[in-house]
């Protein structure tokens, strides 16, 4: 029974689950995509994957080779919810959203895979007609296949929190929650309150209610959210780095070409792995030191297995 099903089946019965029971759910949901991944010599999985000097396609088909193959993370018959950053009337030289051809690109491998569908949407800052047209990412998702459509607020639902230290629950889009997958792509980016917004804030953006609010205390009440709704794989594009005025930019002289990409099935190795494009250390980033308090991580951080692959 995958997440999805145990989930409907639980709130007919008017249950819940922790936010730690919800993350080894969706941990042993990426597992069963495929009992047996192609292994590496060796036969041990990379908790997280570092690629590096290459274009967006590129980066993506190493990381995934080298994570055991999509077929780990999507099966047949998935429904499955590409989670990019679209919050910015921004284009992609700007770096305040995902990548577009990065989402293509993914939209294809799922799709190749057997994903009975592949959905793209998030609830953007700006107008959202336009943010998706800028980002250029409605355009290319939808010509790889993907279902794109905007956030509409009628289709958030209550979500109980139930170890949450500040927050008791909150509300999340409905797709997000009734989909059988989800693949969290946020670009590497500065923000001013969090330092920097990676995969954990990217979750931001299927959360509705009043989001300025979680901005205080954010580390702690971005992280009761965050620990109920774990994605099953999170791919950080760093093809390109907003180094200042995030998160929506605006300059290109505030965008690094760093040609970059960090993924790992736990969102805050990923997050953690990826600070190196800043020049920064976790001890800076309030968020994810709250993170690893909380158990929220999968793997041990400060020691995980993290391969390095250069392109070039």
């Amino acid at each position: 029974m995958n997440r999805r099903s145990l989930l409907k089946l639980m709130g007919a019965a008017g249950l819940t689950l922790s936010n730690g029971r919800l993350s080894r759910l969706a941990a042993q949901d990426a597992k069963a995509a495929a009992p047996s991944p192609a292994s590496p010599p060796g036969g041990v999985l990379p908790d997280v994957v570092w690629v590096e000097k290459g274009e967006p396609l590129p980066l993506l088909d190493a990381a995934l080779n080298a994570l055991g193959g999509m077929k780990r993370f999507v099966s047949v018959g998935d429904i499955v919810v590409i989670k990019p950053n679209i919050g910015w009337d921004r284009s992609p030289e700007m770096a305040a959203t995902t990548n577009p051809d990065l989402i293509a690109a993914l939209v294809k491998e799922c799709l190749k895979v057997g994903a009975k569908k592949v959905r793209v949407f998030d609830r953007t800052c700006n107008n959202p007609r336009r943010c998706y047209a800028s980002s250029g990412i409605q355009e290319k998702a939808e010509a790889a296949g993907a279902e794109v459509f905007h956030i509409d607020d009628s289709r958030f639902k209550t979500v109980a929190l139930k170890d949450g230290e500040v927050l008791k629950e909150w509300p999340i889009f409905q797709d997000y929650l009734d989909a059988h997958k989800v693949i969290n792509v946020p670009v590497a980016k500065h923000h001013g309150l969090s330092t920097v917004s990676l995969g954990i804030k990217n979750l931001m953006g299927v959360m509705g209610g009043d989001r300025g609010s979680i901005h205080s205390p954010l580390e702690k009440k971005l992280i009761d959210i965050a620990a109920a709704i774990p994605p099953a794989l999170t791919i950080i594009d760093g093809y390109r780095t907003l180094l200042r005025n995030g998160p929506q930019g605006g300059r290109t002289s505030d965008v690094k070409l760093t040609r970059t990409l960090v993924a790992s099935p736990c969102m805050v190795a990923a997050d953690y792995a990826a600070l190196p494009l800043f020049g920064i250390s976790a001890d800076e980033v309030e968020y994810l030191r709250e993170a690893v308090r909380r158990g929220l991580n999968r793997v041990p951080v400060k020691n995980m297995n993290l391969k390095k692959i250069s392109l070039s």
